[in-house]
């Protein structure tokens, strides 16, 4: 079925929250707080992804509050498990009739709820925004090594990130808090950066450009020191790609709340916006040493990098995108 909502020619802007608070809180300029605040200031909803600490798994939920939505800020750095999101989207938009909804997914969950939305006759209720994603690790892998750093450290994981702004924007800290201790999460994250762990389908992805039929993209503005020197800010900035009518409505409704600038497709350049991420050459001997020796073994023998490797993985954060975000 056709989308019933007009497409424009892709307008980009770099843009950070005035809020200090919420941009702290944030994986880089606030974008997702920012879009979704619109929403439930006026009572709709927000389809996205938070954080299970019962399963270890990174699901969706349909927030109605801020409470709800303040929990599913921030990057994963895990496959995000959709269930029956979009069903239940349909039935609350069915039982309220007169709301709109926000739905945020990386690329091929927000384009699969875009046909879906047309399908079932509520795409006029739904603004649909996709993330610049770097590609999805095995969620089995994340479960069991989450499982592994409550059994090492003898307690039950309370807060995790991935992106903590200790240390600036471009160099965030992943850790956990397992019985009241901070755990860093190095190896994890090393193993994230060197694609071996990524779903096949992740190296061929076809959402990985900047023309999308979803209403609005977001994610980093990497490099913005080079392109916009005077808007540069250390503790991040945002990028919005907007793709409809429908997602220049949505940007011209929170720019009261942003310090924003136009932009443009090439100054906005990294690699996720043009190809998916390529596969590593040792993801085949990879997966047999996880098959055959755990999480603990691959944790420790790709967990561990050379200097040559964090280069590489700092250039990867850097035009590669760098996660499945939440901004």
């Amino acid at each position: 079925m056709q989308d019933s909502i007009k497409t424009i020619d892709t307008i980009v802007y770099a843009g950070k929250m005035k809020d200090r608070d919420a941009l702290m809180e944030s994986s880089s300029g606030g974008a997702f707080t920012a879009l979704s605040d619109v929403f439930l200031d006026n009572g709709d909803g927000v389809a996205c992804c938070t954080y299970n600490y019962a399963s270890h798994v990174s699901e969706f939920v349909l927030a109605t509050t801020k409470e709800e939505r303040d929990t599913a800020r921030g990057s994963k750095y895990m496959q995000s498990i959709p269930g029956d999101i979009y069903t239940k989207c349909a039935e609350w938009l069915k039982e309220n009739p007169n709301k709109n909804l926000l739905f945020v997914g990386v690329g091929c969950q927000s384009e699969g709820f875009r046909k879906y939305a047309e399908l079932m006759g509520i795409r006029e209720q739904v603004y649909i925004v996709d993330l610049v994603c770097h590609g999805s690790p095995s969620p089995k892998i994340w479960r069991e090594y989450a499982a592994e750093l409550e059994t090492a450290n003898g307690g039950k994981m309370k807060y995790l990130t991935f992106r903590d702004k200790r240390k600036g924007w471009e160099s965030p800290t992943a850790f956990c808090i397992v019985n009241g201790n901070e755990v860093l999460l190095n190896k994890y994250t090393h193993i994230f950066y060197n694609q071996c762990a990524l779903r096949p389908s992740c190296h061929v992805c076809p959402f990985a450009t900047t023309e999308r039929k979803v209403d609005l993209t977001i994610g980093d503005f990497w490099h913005i020191e080079e392109k916009m020197p005077d808007f540069y800010d250390p503790d991040g900035i945002s990028l919005f790609l907007i793709h409809t009518e429908r997602g220049l409505e949505l940007f011209n409704a929170i720019k009261k709340s942003l310090d924003y600038r136009r932009s443009n497709v090439k100054d906005c350049w990294q690699m996720n916006l043009e190809m998916p991420t390529p596969a590593s050459p040792l993801r085949s001997v990879f997966w047999r040493d996880y098959k055959k020796k755990g999480v603990n073994y691959i944790m420790k023998k790709y967990g561990s990098v050379s200097l040559a490797a964090r280069v590489r993985n700092k250039i990867m954060r850097i035009y590669g995108g760098g996660g499945i975000r939440t901004k």
